[in-house]
């Protein structure tokens, strides 16, 4: 009877738990939820639901690791399961792992062949292995990219136009950023060929940046460090209102995703490839794991560029991306790097130098690893939680920082509540300055100064008002948001 009345505890535990966890998914509490479902676990461990139901709420805080693991455990429970194939499927198809995805969502038309849904989600999922394979085999190492025959001189400006003009050397001014960033606020574009003008000015610019870029204080009172932005123009234009424009004397490092969730995609990453033009010294931009084509063909930003001008844009677009450096390294003390560090020990900062990056990321290596790895709070390396990339420890951070001489590693990559996070005992920060991520996890935005002395000093701002565009609006309709 004792045990009986134990089991009969545990689950009315379990279940509690479990509605706990339901409804902080439902408000966006993804750690919340993600407790929830492990303390209900321990109580019922042999639950399919509660398995997939933590699968789901690690989907959505992009933990797409953990989710296909706890997908997996659901299915060992009960193959039956169908949601669990939907949540394992969902973030295989978040990670371009459309193969696998297909598996699970032809496993779903299967087991219940009469679901509109899991039609239209195994179809949209064929779609996107069709485009990536036929991307693939179209694709040659020695083609010649776009950039080198597009002839922009042969492209008129209709009179029509009423926007900002670029004058005729193609570098932008003053004059010309201030219009075009007001043009931007009011959601009106610039003319194509001046977008095209300012794409392969980057480009040159670009190229002939190395992997790793040494910075330099000098005479400037300050280097400004932001985290990801996210697509949401409206709160880079209050960090311009906050801490300056950036300029030769006022130099920003951008640290990555710049594009995908937020709408405004387009805004953001041009202003700054336009700020980049006209201050080479004043902007330096690392590459993020969503400026990529396969990240950017799921959140949104190539379906954004396609529709406010088209592939030609969209393909310089991608040029860039593959030049931008992935990393930075501030007076030879500071690292500075978009997700973390690497999985081999002994990397040095020559390595990261010489690594070739005019390329779509691989699914291994440093340049993986600089892009897509998160910290952890213990000692060694774990696999990732997003399934691409690790994580590592804060013996991993001292063992680095020991072997380049540097005092600190800056990286970006997560949300944090109040928009950075001192960790890894003061050797390691995260900053991120996209507040109120994708208008619904309520976290502030952060930048960081850093001085001549090396001291980071924080400013952390709320979200501001932006057009009723909702994120993702130009996302591929896809199973992630299962």
């Amino acid at each position: 009877m004792a045990a009986q009345d134990a089991r009969s505890d545990g689950a009315d535990a379990s279940l509690a738990l479990k509605n706990e966890g339901n409804a902080a998914l439902a408000r966006g509490r993804y750690a919340e939820a993600i407790s929830c479902y492990s303390r209900a676990l321990e109580a019922d461990p042999s639950s399919p639901v509660l398995y997939s139901n933590r699968a789901m709420a690690h989907i959505k805080a992009e933990s797409y690791g953990l989710a296909i693991a706890d997908a997996e455990a659901s299915i060992r429970l009960d193959a039956s399961y169908i949601k669990a194939y939907y949540r394992r499927g969902s973030a295989n198809f978040a990670l371009g792992k459309y193969k696998l995805a297909l598996r699970d969502f032809r496993a779903v038309c299967k087991l219940r062949p009469n679901d509109r849904d899991a039609r239209l989600k195994l179809k949209e999922c064929e779609r996107a292995a069709k485009q990536l394979a036929f991307a693939v085999a179209i694709e040659s190492e020695d083609a010649a990219p776009l950039s080198a025959s597009l002839d922009v001189a042969t492209i008129s400006v209709d009179a029509a136009y009423d926007g900002p003009h670029l004058p005729e050397d193609g570098a932008p001014t003053d004059e010309f950023i201030t219009e075009m960033l007001e043009r931007f606020r009011a959601q009106k574009l610039i003319h194509r060929k001046y977008v095209l003008q300012i794409l392969l000015r980057t480009k040159e610019l670009l190229e002939a940046e190395k992997s790793l870029v040494d910075l330099e204080i000098g005479d400037r009172d300050r280097i400004t460090i932001c985290g990801d932005v996210h697509g949401q123009f409206y709160d880079l234009l209050h960090i311009f209102e906050i801490n300056g424009r950036p300029s030769s004397s006022n130099p920003y490092v951008f640290n990555g995703d710049l594009v995908d969730r937020g709408s405004f995609s387009f805004e953001v990453v041009l202003s700054l490839f336009a700020l980049k033009v006209q201050h080479p010294g004043g902007v330096h931009i690392n590459r993020g794991n969503h400026e990529t084509k396969n990240m950017s063909k799921i959140y949104g930003f190539e379906g954004e560029v396609r529709h406010k001008y088209d592939a030609t844009v969209l393909a310089l677009f991608h040029e860039c991306f593959q030049w931008l450096p992935l990393a930075a390294c501030v007076e030879k003390k500071v690292f500075v790097t978009h997700g973390g560090l690497s999985s081999d020990d002994g990397v040095t900062l020559d390595d990261v130098r010489k690594v070739s990056r005019n390329r779509e990321p691989p699914d291994a290596g440093l340049m993986c690893d600089l892009l897509w790895s998160d910290p952890q709070a213990q000692d060694g390396r774990s696999p990732s939680k997003r399934g691409v990339g690790l994580s590592f420890g804060p013996d991993v951070t001292r063992a680095f920082l020991e072997r380049n001489g540097l005092d600190l590693v800056v990286r970006s990559h997560e949300v944090r509540d109040n928009g950075y996070e001192v960790e890894h005992g003061g050797s390691l920060i995260t900053v991120f300055s996209a507040p109120n991520y994708c208008d619904a996890m309520g976290n502030k935005g952060a930048f960081i100064h850093l001085s001549a002395a090396l001291e980071p000093k924080f400013t952390t701002y709320d979200a501001v008002p932006h057009p009723p565009l909702r994120p993702m609006a130009y996302a591929s309709a896809s199973p992630f948001g299962l």
